[in-house]
């Protein structure tokens, strides 16, 4: 068991050559927008019908706040995707437990399917309304303290510099 090593970089999250990319989804894991929405055009219909068939068997209700579920990754070059749903600040969802969560989850269901290497968005930090400032804090902190028998990579992936900035200053 070991601490992953922590890389950030800019980019476009659909197209890392990773074992596992997570996807801030919505608790329907039927698509949506940014991330989410960007995660399932690349991936094609095969995601999709693949999350429909999660929903009818596992979470008829959609996935609960906080929780983390992986998938196959359609045409993507990732394996596999983990579907986490952030805590919505406009909704009320302020608690940092919850996005503290999304990250330990996402982390402990790809190294229970045997990943290495795990590519992360800001999680809530886009039409969730969290600070890219707290949600870095957060995701560094957690993969930080994290003991992974497989995952010795997690790679955060942001779409934009201040938000590489932010996770740059909470690495140190």
């Amino acid at each position: 068991m070991a601490t992953p090593r922590i890389e950030i970089t800019l980019g476009d999250i659909t197209t890392e050559d990773v074992d596992a990319v997570v996807n801030a989804a919505n608790s329907s894991l039927l698509g949506g927008g940014g991330v989410d929405g960007a995660i399932h055009a690349a991936a094609g219909p095969d995601l999709l019908a693949e999350c429909r068939r999660v929903r009818a068997s596992d979470y008829p209700d959609g996935l609960p706040t906080g929780r983390a579920v992986i998938t196959g990754a359609g045409r993507m070059p990732a394996r596999h995707v983990v579907h986490t749903v952030g805590p919505n600040r406009h909704a009320g969802q302020t608690d940092p437990a919850l996005l503290e969560s999304c990250f330990r989850e996402s982390l402990q269901v790809a190294d229970e399917a045997g990943c290495r290497s795990v590519a992360f968005p800001a999680i809530s930090a886009g039409v969730y309304g969290w600070d890219v400032h707290e949600v870095a804090r957060v995701a560094v902190r957690t993969v930080q303290a994290a003991s992974c028998e497989n995952v010795d990579l997690v790679r955060f992936v942001l779409f934009d510099k201040r938000s590489e900035d932010a996770f740059q200053l909470a690495l140190g």
